[in-house]
């Protein structure tokens, strides 16, 4: 066999041939002081620098037709120094409610009470010592059982009695910031995942009675989504991506629209579960799903940056 010959390749001049990029989508090299605006603004016209202008307006969209702005934030979001932040984003209206895995009342109650969170988690286990704080295990489950004796959720449970505390640091919680607010605050529990279940005072009865609550209260937030509304997924790999699909199912299962509605996964690494439960699956005829990869301390910041320009 003869190797293949290109001699009849047939070419054709360069300035004639589509291309993807040009000169109107290059970036420019950003001034010293420059503002954020300016600096979106000089960002190139390609992947997720465009994603990113692209979602920042349908951000904007969801605000001035009032739709639904979702935040379903994992854990990380809180050990990386982001509360304030996101707190700051809620007062000023960017944010219509809140989604959390079970891990995220741990690092909030810890932070308000202590001003501080986050094991060592390798030393700690290895030692017997992982998990064992005793404020933390008392205070959320005896919260926890509370609320489920109210017949409230396992959010709005633990905002109010964080909110109703003495705790020095409180102003830093966002399940307390939502209680004032009047904003929704769901909790997603998968049981035995949090340092709180080890402990003698939790109750699966009072978990899981407040944490379906809060599924349904999710779902009553997702169906709000309808027509322009935005779903943020930030540093959820699982728990959240999942809670979000079967919030979705249930609400088009009662017959109801859902269609028009922007996602969005913000994390430092691709994940299956929020590539397919957040940003490919759920939409309907309309909408679009965005992956911003990259870690939560700059991207967040950013976002709220932005946001908050003029």
């Amino acid at each position: 066999m003869k190797p293949f010959r290109p001699e009849r390749l047939p070419t054709y001049p360069l300035v004639r041939r589509p291309s993807l990029v040009g000169l109107d989508d290059l970036s420019r090299p950003p001034a010293a002081g420059t503002t954020v605006a300016r600096l979106l603004a000089d960002l190139p016209n390609v992947l997720q620098a465009r994603d990113f202008r692209q979602f920042l307006e349908a951000l904007r969209s969801a605000k001035a037709k009032g739709k639904a702005m979702v935040w379903a934030l994992g854990a990380h979001v809180i050990k990386t120094g982001l509360s304030p932040v996101v707190i700051d984003l809620m007062k000023r209206g960017w944010v219509s409610g809140l989604a959390f895995n079970g891990a995220g009342i741990i690092h909030d109650f810890e932070l308000a009470l202590a001003g501080k969170t986050s094991e060592d988690v390798g030393p700690r286990v290895r030692t017997g010592r992982f998990g064992m704080a005793r404020e933390t295990g008392e205070g959320l489950n005896e919260a926890i059982r509370k609320g489920a004796e109210r017949g409230v959720g396992l959010g709005q449970a633990v905002g109010e009695m964080i909110a109703r505390s003495t705790f020095p640091h409180k102003r830093l919680s966002l399940f307390a910031a939502a209680y004032r607010l009047g904003l929704p605050a769901t909790v997603h529990v998968a049981v035995g995942t949090d340092i709180i279940h080890l402990h003698p005072r939790a109750s699966g009865e009072a978990i899981g009675r407040t944490s379906l609550h809060d599924f349904f209260l999710l779902a009553a937030l997702v169906r709000r989504l309808d027509g322009g509304g935005v779903f943020l997924n930030v540093g959820s790999a699982v728990v959240l991506p999942e809670v979000f699909l079967k919030a979705v199912a249930l609400v088009r299962s009662q017959g109801l629209r859902l269609d028009g509605f922007t996602t969005a996964v913000f994390d430092f690494l691709r994940h299956y579960r929020p590539a397919e439960n957040v940003v490919r699956r759920p939409h309907g005829k309309t909408g679009r799903g965005y992956y911003f990869v990259g870690p939560h301390e700059i991207l967040i910041p950013l976002l709220a940056a932005a946001l908050k320009r003029r």
